[in-house]
């Protein structure tokens, strides 16, 4: 099981690397109405492209905005402007039929009275009229604080460009260095994960024995390394798995009485403890002077 899964974790790695150019068929091309077949990386450039869509979308709509809100302040100031200067000529008529008229004193008064109501009507006229042409100010100040500009939005291009670029290098160096570890020899790759080892690496010494399994390299060995690192993460019941295979490869090995130690300790950590004193058992009866049996019989007393 994990070797199968091993492979299938290779292959997803090599469509990942390989994906980065569209194939003959469509897959990964970005341009398309429909895009299908992509990477990662290419969903999030092809997630960027939309988004700078919409934002060039939105931003066309915020210019119109303004454009529309320009001309109705300008149509507001332009009545403003008229009923302005209506009461100013208003309140100049009245001075000179004063000055003139020959109307009896209470019909001026009246006629006062009347041009005043006018002239305030007007004046709470334009009282709302300021009133709205302050609130489509601040609308246009609000609009402004978000607006991208021409620049603003050509630098959020160059961004994008430059994070696809960066994206297909380190795609092409991904698989330059997938491409150096195939062409390692399996004693290379043995040597390289006893190193690994030797400095606690255990994730890269476990991906170099199971490539070693899937060459059929040492088999029963590369087995008991896997074990042995999944004993020392305390991954105990995986640890079993690959001891239990190890010795079904190779029953005489010299480190069969680790491998044995290490299978008991992992079955009673795991609550399998009746098994584990079969194996303790075991290693004082088959390998009575080593180190292993002094610690089993320490586990059985």
């Amino acid at each position: 099981m994990k070797c199968s899964f091993f492979v299938i974790l290779l292959i997803s790695i090599s469509t990942l690397l390989f994906s980065a150019e569209p194939s003959a068929f469509g897959a990964g091309n970005l341009n398309s109405p429909n895009p299908y077949g992509l990477t990662s990386n290419e969903k999030v450039i092809l997630e960027t492209k939309n988004t700078l869509n919409k934002v060039t979308v939105k931003s066309n709509n915020q210019a119109n905005e303004l454009d529309s809100l320009r001309e109705r302040i300008d149509g507001l100031q332009s009545i403003i402007e008229s009923i302005s200067r209506k009461a100013h000529n208003n309140k100049i008529n009245i001075h000179k039929l004063n000055e003139t008229s020959t109307i009896s004193s209470k019909s001026s008064d009246e006629y006062d009275k009347r041009i005043t109501e006018i002239v305030e009507k007007n004046r709470a006229k334009i009282e709302i009229l300021d009133n709205n042409i302050n609130e489509m100010s601040l609308v246009i100040d609000k609009m402004k604080s978000s607006y991208i500009t021409k620049d603003e939005f050509n630098s959020l291009v160059n961004d994008v460009n430059n994070f696809k670029t960066l994206i297909s290098k380190e795609l092409m160096a991904r698989d330059n260095t997938l491409g150096k570890k195939e062409s390692l020899s399996s004693s290379d790759i043995y040597n390289r994960a006893k190193d690994s080892f030797d400095k606690k690496h255990y994730t890269s010494s476990i991906e170099d024995y199971e490539q070693l399994i899937k060459n059929n390299y040492k088999p029963a060995y590369a087995h008991y390394m896997i074990g042995e690192m999944n004993y020392r993460r305390k991954n105990y019941a995986v640890a079993i798995s690959y001891f239990k295979k190890s010795s079904s490869l190779y029953s005489k090995a010299s480190y069969m009485p680790s491998l044995m130690l290490h299978t008991a300790i992992s079955m009673q950590k795991t609550g399998d403890s009746s098994n584990a004193n079969t194996f303790f058992k075991a290693i004082v009866a088959k390998y009575p002077s080593s180190k292993e049996a002094t610690k089993a019989k320490q586990y059985l007393d």
